[in-house]
């Protein structure tokens, strides 16, 4: 009977302490080698980073068995796993998890040129035995995850808006569980591009910075639908800099000139991007990361992947609550300021605005704004309804829950960040308004049209 649980003993399967394997062919000879992966699956299911077709692999495909030493990089104690192998998987969400774990310990220990994940071994644990003891005594935790969880949700269901929800979920990860630097990224399925719709801890905050789906562990996360987590990386990492080349991968010096910085880490040691579902639909990724090694383990996957799926929950309530009709006000009409006009400009080809030479927006955000302008000259309206938006089929929004709350989340930050003269302001719930401090001027390139007031 199996007395010790895979459960218990996750943090040996980190990857920073070598795992040890043992094999024999058919005739019985032994072979030990080491190995960079031992990823936990399920509490009977391991993987092992299947890299090179060696004497290890061919021992594997003719007898099915394996024995596996681990090691408990807090207290040294080791142990025995006994597996049988089941199956290879060369792609999909557990090949691209381990794929990306071995690119941060590739990095970590220069061997970047060398490890090449081949494919994903998964093999059922028949049995683990421990067969050395503890040599140092186990840290105490810093602090109680169960009860981070708790006071995050809790705080999190008391929000009233998107934008709320989004700030008090990025100030719970730092006030309860330790994590000063974190974002969150909603999908544009369309566009095949993830947007920052709120960081903390950053210098700057990357409002409308975009990581393309499939790239980075941001991108990769959100693509498979799975917590992408590395314990170590260097600046030379490739998922490390995929993030940074997705930001900044142009192609153009138009699309140069709409680009927005990414807000991370110069040098992340350790990453870890959860994907935000609901309905069974991917939204968006709630990433985390750190400038230690180290800093996320299973415990703590776990733990943001509760958080990342009540976040889901909660922004898919919001939506309905923002969708139902908005009670029937008298429209409020603008009154014009004076003096010289703020000549905005927007570009048909990917519905960029520019205000005088500065770049605002584009995109949804950006066809959206467009609008709101344009009735505010034409018709001198100032408040507006998030219904209308929805309903308006110039738009072409996605027919998903938050992504129309995401966008107006997004223009909102980035015309204060920018400090312009046109701002939004909540004005009840489902309704915003627009306040406009300089007259302006419209040039829309692309149709021929302009407009002055």
């Amino acid at each position: 009977m199996n007395l010790i649980s895979l459960d218990v003993i996750r943090n040996c399967l980190e990857g920073f302490v070598p795992a040890i394997m043992a094999t024999r062919d058919s005739d019985g000879m032994p072979n030990v080698s080491l190995i960079s992966q031992v990823h936990y699956v399920s509490a009977d299911r391991v993987a092992l980073s299947y890299q090179f077709f060696n004497k290890t692999r061919r021992n594997v495909l003719a007898t099915g068995r394996a024995s596996v030493a681990v090691a408990d990089p807090p207290t040294l104690s080791q142990y025995r796993l006994s597996l049988e192998f089941e199956t290879t998987e060369s792609e999909g969400p557990l090949f691209e998890i381990m794929k990306a774990k071995l690119s941060g310990i590739a990095s970590h220990s220069g061997m970047q040129g060398v490890f090449r994940l081949l494919g994903a071994d998964i093999y059922r644990v028949r049995s683990i035995e421990q067969i050395a003891p503890p040599v140092l005594a186990a840290p105490p935790p810093e602090r109680n995850l169960l009860t981070a969880i708790r006071r995050t949700c809790a705080a999190m269901t008391t929000c009233c808006d998107f934008d709320q929800l989004l700030e008090r979920t990025l100030g719970c990860l730092e006030t309860e569980f330790g994590i000063r630097h974190a974002m969150v990224l909603m999908l544009d399925e369309a566009g095949g591009r993830l947007y920052t719709v709120a960081s903390h801890g950053y210098p700057r905050s990357g409002i409308g910075s975009e990581i393309a789906l499939g790239e980075g562990v941001i991108g990769v996360a959100a693509r498979e639908r799975v917590p992408i987590r590395i314990g170590h990386m260097t600046s030379e990492d490739d998922y490390s800099n995929a993030i940074r080349e997705s930001a900044l991968a142009t192609g153009t010096a138009w699309a140069e000139t709409t680009r927005i910085s990414y807000p991370g880490l110069a040098a992340p040691q350790s990453q870890l991007a959860l994907p935000i579902l609901c309905a069974g639909r991917t939204m968006g990724v709630l990433f985390a990361e750190s400038p230690d090694p180290m800093r996320f383990w299973y415990d703590d996957e776990d733990a943001l992947a509760a958080v990342a799926g009540h976040l889901g929950a909660l922004m898919a309530v919001l939506h309905a609550t923002e969708a139902q009709p908005a009670p029937v006000e008298p429209p409020a009409l603008a009154l014009v300021p004076a003096g010289p006009p703020l000549m905005v400009r927007y570009y048909h080809a990917d519905s960029s605005v520019f205000f005088d030479t500065h770049y605002i927006i584009k995109g949804v955000a950006g066809a959206i704004l467009w609008k709101l302008l344009r009735e505010y000259l034409s018709e001198g309206r100032v408040e507006f309804t998030n219904r209308e938006l929805r309903l308006d089929p110039a738009l072409r929004l996605p027919d998903h829950a938050e992504n129309l709350e995401a966008r107006l989340v997004l223009l909102y930050k980035r015309l204060a960040e920018r400090e312009t003269p046109v701002r939004i302001e909540k004005a009840g719930r489902g309704r915003f308004r627009l306040s406009v401090q300089r007259a302006l001027a419209l040039d829309e390139i692309g149709s021929g049209r302009g407009e002055a007031a």
